[in-house]
């Protein structure tokens, strides 16, 4: 999953708004022909938002596989950027045209969709299949209102990715453990090698972990509370702050900074970034990384009350408005089965949703997925609410100023703040 969260802000579309397509209601009844799914004919549209070089062609070989086993079904195969899709999505559902029969959404887009009633509610039919296979935080992505509106594809958390040969030549044999250890690990790697130490990516979603590790959050969601302006956020705040002031994180730029970390990591330019594994496909296309063995994958370092990743991941959802409805079920069913998800996390290294894709000997065979599952495991839940998709514009806006100069992490805290009782007006 790409970063995309900066587009998060189009949630300035109306959450009172209904689906023209007539979402909202109650799951279509199995028709006739689930005696005999094979038979099922209709043309759909699939907006997929991976990353259309390394991680599409897994997809669309997915496609050609579904077709063959569906000769009845074809799937019109669109590639929408991760951070337009979201837009693009509500604009055409709120019109009523041009929307998908199955989109690709984001786990925050997911409730936002679905208290818009644009997604088909999915209790009960074809597209969710032995439901207490998939684990329980990428599921719990999917519900709204106790009904369910999507199907989990791939989970997904924030690690630290590493050059093993960078850190070696400063000195560390070892990823740092902690936020101090890595400070003084990226310093090292200043001082000692011809790159820098830490490439840090100026994407609301990448300050999580210093909030989590704090004992931070943005939202207290059971009280109804927003607490991100918090002692221990300002505290991470400040801890970002620090990373760039003391060089052991060059100043990055405002805008592009995800590329350019991505970069100067495959480049050798930078010996640490925090990412997840939707960016190992691209990392291992870097010079740096064409002997995968030196690449190396750690949670990320623990603040001063512990080590937390937020939890993402995608779904897929159906459009309420579809014409397409059995054929979408039986896609959406399709991709999201055990050996699906065990070709994909094979292929490009995304991580399963569902239990038993764990033992498939194709995901036991990857390095990358073992690395990535416990530090799965221990990944923090994020609101599934309606506004969730609004939380990181106004975050990233903060980062954004604290990065120029025009805001200290207090200051930054306070407006973002301020911003958030202006999207949830009922919160204290």
């Amino acid at each position: 999953m790409r970063r995309l969260l900066a587009a998060s802000a189009v949630a300035a579309l109306t959450l009172t708004a209904t689906a023209c397509g007539g979402g909202g209601g109650e799951a279509a009844a199995p028709t006739a022909s689930v005696t005999d799914p094979s038979k099922i004919t209709g043309e759909l549209t699939w907006w997929d938002t991976t990353r259309p070089d390394s991680e599409g062609p897994t997809f669309q070989a997915l496609i050609k596989e579904f077709e063959a086993q569906y000769p009845g079904i074809k799937v019109k195969y669109v590639n929408v950027p991760s951070d337009q899709a979201q837009n693009q999505f509500q604009t055409a559902a709120q019109a009523g045209t041009g929307a998908p029969d199955v989109i690709r959404s984001e786990v925050a887009w997911t409730p936002q969709f679905a208290s818009l009633g644009y997604l088909q509610p999915l209790d009960g039919t074809r597209a969710v299949e032995d439901e207490s296979d998939f684990l329980p935080g990428p599921l719990s992505s999917t519900k709204y209102t106790g009904k369910t509106y999507a199907v989990p594809q791939v989970t997904d958390t924030l690690a630290l990715i590493y050059n093993k040969r960078l850190l070696k030549g400063a000195g560390h044999e070892e990823p740092p453990k902690t936020v101090a250890e890595l400070k003084q690990a990226a310093l090292d790697v200043k001082d000692k090698t011809d790159a820098d130490g830490l490439a840090l990516n100026v994407d609301s979603y990448f300050l999580l972990p210093f909030m989590y590790g704090e004992g931070g959050d943005l939202l207290d969601v059971q009280s109804k509370k927003i607490v991100v302006n918090s002692p221990a956020n300002v505290k991470a705040i400040e801890t970002v702050a620090d990373l760039i002031n003391s060089g052991a994180a060059p100043k990055p730029a405002t805008t592009d900074s995800y590329a350019n970390a991505m970069t100067a990591l495959k480049e050798g330019k930078a010996a640490m970034i925090y990412n997840g594994p939707w960016a190992l496909s691209e990392i291992y296309q870097g010079k740096e990384f064409k002997d995968k063995s030196n690449l190396g994958i750690a949670p990320v370092p623990a603040g001063s009350v512990k080590a937390g990743a937020p939890t993402g991941g995608w779904n897929l959802a159906i459009y309420a408005g579809s014409k397409n409805i059995p054929a979408a079920y039986e896609f959406v069913r399709f991709m999201t089965t055990a050996k699906a998800q065990a070709k994909i996390a094979k292929e490009i290294s995304l991580l399963p949703t569902r239990t038993s894709a764990y033992a498939d000997p194709d995901v036991q065979g990857n390095p990358d997925v073992a690395v990535f599952k416990p530090i799965m495991d221990t990944a923090v839940p994020r609101p599934w609410i309606p506004e969730g998709g609004q939380l990181f514009q106004p975050l990233l806006e903060g980062y954004q100023s604290l990065v120029g100069g025009q805001a200290t992490p207090a200051d930054m805290l306070k407006k973002v703040d301020e911003q958030y009782h202006g999207i949830m007006k009922d919160w204290s």
